[in-house]
C-alpha cells in the first residue's frame, strides 16, 4: 500500500479519509476521530494530505506539515464537481483527493497562527459593529413610534440622544426612559470594544513592515491593510496582480458563449469583508484621486468624463488598489502616487 494523495473530509468530531495510489485507485478508505486522524498521518510516509479549506483546516494542515506532508487546501466550490453520485463523508474524502490530483487546481495558501490571530480581531469586530448598527436602528425605531426622530448619522444621533435623556422628555414613559438608558449604555459599551480593537489594529500596522508598505496606498487604511495580510500574506499565491483582484470579485462576470463576450456586473466571489473594506476605501479616496494631477488621476477624471456610474467608478478604483496591494506585498516597495509602474 502506497498512498500518494490523501484526501480528508473534516468534521467536527469525525473525519473521513480516502487514500488513492499513484494511478488513482482507491488503497484505503477510513473514518476515525480527529486525534486518531493527526496520529495515523505522523505514521505515513511523506504524501499529499488534500482538505477543503473550512474550520479547523489550516490548524490541522500546519500539525500535518509538521510531520514532512504536502498540504493542498481547496475552495468546496472547486471540490464540489469531483463528488460522484450521493454525497456522503466517504464521497466528500474521495472528491477531494481526485481534486487534489487535477493539475490545474487551485489551491489555498496554509495561514499562519498569526494570520488567524489577526482574522479572527477582524471578525469579532464585524460583529461587534453589527451589532451595534442592529441596537441603533431598534433605538430610533422604537422613539419613531414615540413621535421622536433623529437626523442621519450615528454622530447626531448619539449627541441627540444624550441630549434628550438629559433634560427629560415628558414624551417618553418611565418605563421606556429607563429601557432607553439601558440601550445607551449598551452602545457604550460596544464603542468602547470597537475602539480597543481599533487601538490593536493600529499597534499591529506600526509593527509589521507589510502592514505599513500598505497603508502608504490611498484608499488603504489600518483596517483593510491588517485585513489585507491576515488573508493573503505576502500575496504568493497570486501570480499576477489582475488575479488578486479576481479573486476578491472585483472583475465582471462573464456568462460568454459562441465566440460573444458577454461582461456582467460583479463576480462577488472571494473574501466579502475584505472586498467591502476596499471598496469603501476607494470610495473614500476617490474624490481627492480624481483631482490628482498623477496617472491614477487623470485614469479617473476620464471615467467620469465619460459618464460612467460612480458605483462602477469606485469599483474599478477599488480593483486597482488590490492590484497596486499585491505589488506592493510582492515586491516590497511603498506606493508612490506618480509610480504608474506600480499598479502593473
Amino acid at each position: 500500500m502506497s498512498i500518494v494523495i490523501l484526501g480528508v473530509d473534516l468534521g467536527k468530531n469525525s473525519c473521513s479519509i480516502v487514500g488513492v495510489d499513484a494511478a488513482g485507485a482507491v488503497v484505503v478508505r477510513r473514518t476515525m476521530r480527529r486525534q486518531t486522524l493527526i496520529d495515523y498521518v505522523t505514521k505515513l510516509p511523506a504524501c499529499v494530505v488534500a482538505m477543503e479549506a473550512c474550520c479547523g483546516a489550516h490548524h490541522l494542515g500546519r500539525l500535518v506539515a509538521a510531520q514532512g506532508h504536502q498540504i493542498r487546501l481547496m475552495s468546496p466550490e472547486y471540490v464540489r464537481p469531483y463528488i460522484k453520485a450521493q454525497k456522503n463523508d466517504d464521497r466528500d474524502a474521495e472528491g477531494i483527493a481526485e481534486a487534489a490530483s487535477r493539475p490545474t487546481m487551485r489551491f489555498v495558501e496554509l495561514k499562519s497562527q498569526e494570520q488567524l490571530d489577526i482574522q479572527t480581531l477582524h471578525r469579532v469586530r464585524s460583529r461587534l459593529v453589527a451589532e451595534r448598527t442592529n441596537l441603533l436602528n431598534q433605538l430610533r425605531a422604537i422613539l419613531l413610534e414615540r413621535g421622536v426622530i433623529f437626523p442621519a448619522g450615528r454622530r447626531k444621533f448619539e449627541l441627540d440622544l444624550d441630549g434628550m435623556l438629559a433634560e427629560g422628555n415628558e414624551t417618553l414613559s418611565p418605563r421606556m426612559r429607563q429601557l432607553i438608558g439601558g440601550l445607551r449604555t449598551e452602545w457604550k459599551e460596544l464603542d468602547a470594544k470597537i475602539g480597543a480593537l481599533n487601538d490593536e489594529f493600529v499597534q499591529l500596522a506600526r509593527n509589521d513592515a507589510a502592514t505599513r508598505r500598505l497603508t502608504s496606498i490611498p484608499g488603504i487604511g489600518v483596517l483593510n491593510a491588517t485585513a489585507l495580510v491576515a488573508a493573503v500574506g505576502n500575496a504568493s499565491n497570486f501570480a499576477k496582480a489582475r488575479d488578486l483582484g479576481s479573486w476578491l470579485g472585483l472583475v465582471p462576470r462573464q456568462y460568454s458563449t459562441g465566440g460573444k463576450s458577454r461582461l456582467l456586473g460583479i463576480t462577488n466571489r472571494g473574501n466579502t469583508y475584505l472586498r467591502t473594506l476596499l471598496i469603501h476605501g476607494a470610495r473614500a479616496a476617490l474624490p481627492s484621486l480624481s483631482k490628482s494631477d498623477t496617472p491614477m488621476g487623470r485614469w479617473l477624471k476620464a471615467m467620469i468624463e465619460r459618464g460612467v456610474h460612480r458605483n462602477a467608478v469606485v469599483v474599478a478604483l477599488a480593483n486597482k488598489l488590490a492590484r497596486i496591494a499585491w505589488a506592493a506585498l510582492r515586491k516590497e516597495i511603498r506606493f508612490e502616487r506618480g509610480y504608474l509602474e506600480a499598479t502593473a
